[in-house]
Parts: C-alpha cells; sequence; structure tokens
C-alpha cells in the first residue's frame, strides 16, 4: 500500500501527486477504510492551504468532498483537525464588513455532518468562531442547537485572560447570552411578532442553573428576567431581575426592565425612569426614557418638567440628525408647552421620586419601623431605635430633607453593628402609632430637681439642664410633657428622658 509515500507527498507540499495517488488506491480499494483515510488527510492538508477568507470557494469544495467520503464516527483525530481549520476560516470570515453570513451559513451547514469529539478544545473552537459569525443573525439558534449547550466544556465556563492581561467574558456566558437574546420577542420588518413560547420555556430552567452555579456571571439575570417578562410571568421576574439589577444600578437601562416587570403599578414605573435618568449615561441612550417620562410629566400636568424634557430630546435629536417623533412635534404644538417654563434641570425632581423604585431593588429585604430619638440635621444623620436589642445611627439625606426626632421610619437595613452606624438601604416616613407608643410617650408629674444639681427627673425619666432652663423648671413643680426610651452607653441599660 502506498500511504507511507501518500504521507510524505502532502507533508512535502506535494499534495497534486499525493492527491492522485491517494484517488486511484480509494477507487481500487473503496471500502477500505485506510485508502479513505489517506484521501481524506490530503484533502486536510488543501483545506489547510485554503482556510482564508480570499479562498473560501475552494475551501468549501475540498470540505464538501471530505464529507462525502463518508467517514464513520470514530475518526476522530481527524474531526478534531478539521474544527481548527473550519473555525480559523469562519473568523476569517468575520473580520470582513459585512459579515458574509451566508458563506458560514453555508460551512455550518456541511460541517453538520460530521462527528465531532466533544467537549473537546477544537470544538469549543469551532463554537467559538461560529459564535461570532452569526451571534448577530437569524441562524443563530439554528447552529446552537446542533452544536448542543451540553457540549461546552469545563474550560468553557472560565474567564479569558488575553496576552495584555484583560480578561473577557467566559464562553459560556456569552453563547446563553446570545441565545437568550434571539428567543426574545422578535419583530419583522411588516411589525409582525414572532416569539417561540415553547422554546422560551425550556431554555430558562437552564439560564436560571447557570446563573445560580456561576453567580459572578452578571447578564444570565437580566435575559433571565426578560425572557419571564416575554412569557408574562410578572410573579417571578423580580426575584431573576434584582441580583442583576444591584450589581448593575448604575445603568439606566436596568430601572427600564425593572419598569416593565411593575408596569401594573404607575408610581412604580414612574419613580424607576426617573431613576434611569438619575444614572450618568450619553444623552443619547436616554431620548427614549425621556420620552416616557415627558409623557407621564404631561398627564400629571408638571409642564415646566416636562417641556425639559422634551427640549433635551429635541436638542439630541437635532445634534445627530434624527427624525424627531410625531408624538413630540405634537406636543410642542400645544397652547401648555408655549406656556411652560424650561428649568434648568429636572435632576433634583428626579431624586425626589426614586424611592419606590429603591425599593423595588430591595424588595426582597425586609422593611421594618424604627424611631427616631435624636437628629444632627448639620450632618444629617440620626439615631434610631428599632427594639432593645437593635440600635445605633445612619445618614438619612439620601433619602429625606428633613426628619424630626420622635417620627417613625420605614428602613431596610442592610449592615450595621448594635448601637453603631448601619447601612441604610430604603427609607420613608410613617404614621404607626402603636409602634411609636412603644418609645414616646405622655407623662405628667412631679419635677425632682437635687439641691444643687443642674438636671432633674420626672418620675423615672431624665430631664437634662437644657429642658430645665428651656422650661424654667423648679424642684416640685408640676409639669406634663413627651418622654423617650433612649439607651444610656456608660450604664449600659435603657431609660426614658424628657423632650
Amino acid at each position: 500500500m502506498p500511504a507511507k509515500e501518500i504521507k510524505e507527498l502532502r507533508q512535502s507540499g506535494r499534495l497534486e501527486e499525493a492527491l492522485e495517488m491517494a484517488k486511484a488506491e480509494l477507487e481500487a480499494n473503496p471500502e477500505n477504510i485506510w485508502t479513505k483515510r489517506n484521501l481524506g488527510w490530503v484533502y486536510y492538508e488543501y483545506l489547510k492551504v485554503n482556510a482564508s477568507a480570499e479562498s473560501f470557494e475552494d475551501f468549501f469544495s475540498w470540505l464538501k468532498q471530505l464529507v462525502d467520503l463518508q467517514f464513520p464516527e470514530d475518526e476522530k483525530i481527524l474531526f478534531d483537525s478539521l474544527s481548527f481549520q473550519v473555525g480559523k476560516l469562519v473568523f476569517a470570515l468575520s473580520k470582513e464588513e459585512p459579515i458574509p453570513v451566508q458563506k458560514i451559513k453555508q460551512l455550518a451547514d456541511l460541517i453538520s455532518n460530521f462527528h465531532f469529539p466533544k467537549p473537546s478544545d477544537g470544538y469549543s473552537y469551532l463554537l467559538k468562531s461560529f459564535h461570532k459569525g452569526l451571534k448577530d443573525s437569524g441562524y443563530y439558534l439554528q447552529f446552537m442547537d446542533w452544536w448542543g449547550l451540553e457540549n461546552l466544556s469545563e474550560q468553557d465556563f472560565q474567564k479569558e485572560k488575553l496576552p495584555t492581561g484583560k480578561e473577557i467574558m467566559a464562553l459560556a456566558e456569552q453563547v446563553y447570552i446570545a441565545y437568550a437574546k434571539h428567543l426574545l420577542p422578535q419583530r419583522d420588518m411588516q411589525g409582525n411578532v414572532y416569539f417561540n413560547r415553547e422554546k422560551a420555556e425550556e431554555f430558562l430552567p437552564h439560564l436560571e442553573a447557570l446563573g445560580e452555579k456561576y453567580p459572578n456571571y452578571q447578564y444570565p439575570p437580566y435575559f433571565q428576567a426578560k425572557l419571564l417578562l416575554a412569557l408574562g410571568d410578572h410573579e417571578d421576574v423580580l426575584s431573576a431581575l434584582i441580583p442583576f439589577a444591584r450589581k448593575k444600578q448604575n445603568d439606566f437601562w436596568v430601572w427600564e426592565v425593572l419598569a416593565e416587570a411593575v408596569e401594573q403599578e404607575p408610581e412604580k414605573v414612574f419613580s424607576c425612569h426617573c431613576r434611569a435618568l438619575v444614572c450618568t449615561s450619553p444623552e443619547e441612550m436616554l431620548v427614549g426614557v425621556r420620552q416616557k417620562m415627558a409623557e407621564a410629566m404631561i398627564q400629571q400636568k408638571l409642564y415646566n418638567e416636562a417641556k425639559t424634557e422634551i427640549e433635551r430630546i429635541l436638542k439630541v435629536k437635532e445634534a445627530h440628525g434624527h427624525k424627531i417623533p410625531g408624538i413630540i412635534n405634537q406636543w410642542v404644538s400645544q397652547s401648555w408647552y408655549a406656556e411652560a417654563r424650561t428649568l434648568e434641570s429636572n435632576k433634583s425632581f428626579y431624586r425626589q421620586h426614586t424611592a419606590l423604585a429603591e425599593s423595588i431593588l430591595y424588595s426582597d429585604t425586609p422593611e421594618e419601623l424604627v424611631f427616631v430619638e435624636f437628629v444632627n440635621s448639620d450632618k444629617s444623620m440620626l439615631n434610631f431605635n428599632a427594639s432593645e436589642e437593635k440600635f445605633g445611627f445612619f445618614k438619612f439625606d439620601r433619602f429625606m430633607k428633613k426628619v424630626q426626632p420622635g417620627e417613625v421610619l420605614s428602613v431596610r437595613l442592610n449592615e450595621g453593628a448594635k448601637g453603631g452606624r448601619y447601612n441604610v438601604l430604603t427609607c420613608k416616613k410613617v404614621t404607626d402609632d402603636s409602634f411609636k407608643s412603644q418609645f414616646q410617650k405622655e407623662v405628667e408629674g412631679t419635677v425632682k430637681i437635687k439641691p444643687g444639681a443642674n438636671f432633674g427627673f420626672i418620675g423615672d425619666a431624665f430631664i437634662h439642664p437644657s429642658l430645665i432652663t428651656k422650661y424654667k423648671l423648679s424642684d416640685g413643680q408640676n409639669f406634663k410633657g413627651k418622654i423617650i426610651k433612649t439607651y444610656d452607653s456608660k450604664k449600659e441599660k435603657w431609660g426614658w428622658k424628657l423632650i
């Protein structure tokens, strides 16, 4: 058998001679797997030579001839080697502008006849190349269903480190995200919407499992939430979206997705749009949310604020030469617009209306009531009591301008130490007389001041010297006032004091 000669010829680059000898050998013994292999490896050498964008037609022709040899599944070495050559060509095609999607699709169809070893480095390389070439095309799902997400290797789930030291997203996260994107409802040029509900429902558990196994992946929970929204499952969408939203809360579009999730509650939608516009983002990216905000402001007759939003939109549209939406032209032509005053900015308005949005973000953290014991207005700090086991202080200016001792707040506390500073996630004023009565009550009795002392007591309640001066109190005087419960850190016990 001339196998040795054929190998030497192809390795030395004398491919035409190797091809002629291998074809003759196969014709003489067509059922022999070795003669088929000899020819297959010659074809492979031709593929290596033609693995470039400009030689696509030649590459495709040799690849088709290799398919025609119909190798069995156990031809692993050849198939594994082929994956790198096909991947090399697809990467080359993906660098062209525009990407020749049809050529890549032709290759995908052809290699579906091969039995690549999986999982393997070669099979993952193949995926990486076709992901790059098809991720923005309508053929992506078809290719991925053939490739099979179950064939991802353990290495595919790890971040890739470039020679520069920069890390890029794991291949697994990239393909899961792209797959989810293609499952979302798609609208064609005629306005028809296509959505494969069954396929989306089938994929959701896989996306959820990925997020649970790899919590450092940022985007799977976002697309899980988008798919749940598309399926109309508003009940589960927040639990899926919240972990992602917390990480990306400074990106405006996170708040737009949250707004979709609570679309049945207009006040929360409005708050989410306010929160989105607090984020720092390029103006051209905020046009959509500004238009939604302007519409809501018009409905609430907040004409100055609405005009301010509309003028921001017009400025961006004109700067980029974009068409102005008809609804905006309609607003501009109305009498309220001419009469309204343009404000310098709506930022302070947004900040006043973000509390509901923030509460959505931390809705899985329970709210609890606290009683305001003391306020330092200059530093925007307050001391609070939640119980005899939980008390401390926190900064309040993110949530409100003013707060008074004796008020009750509903808060979400994240971290803190007993008697120390707490991190507050959400905070709002509430009325709860029952809770308040645990920490504040009316008292009436005789003032007791010892001779020479500048402080006193009314019952067991302490009277600070400043209050003795303020109310001109004297020993034996009958007095009626309010007392609050307070912790004495020196005596390490709870007591009451007059306010």
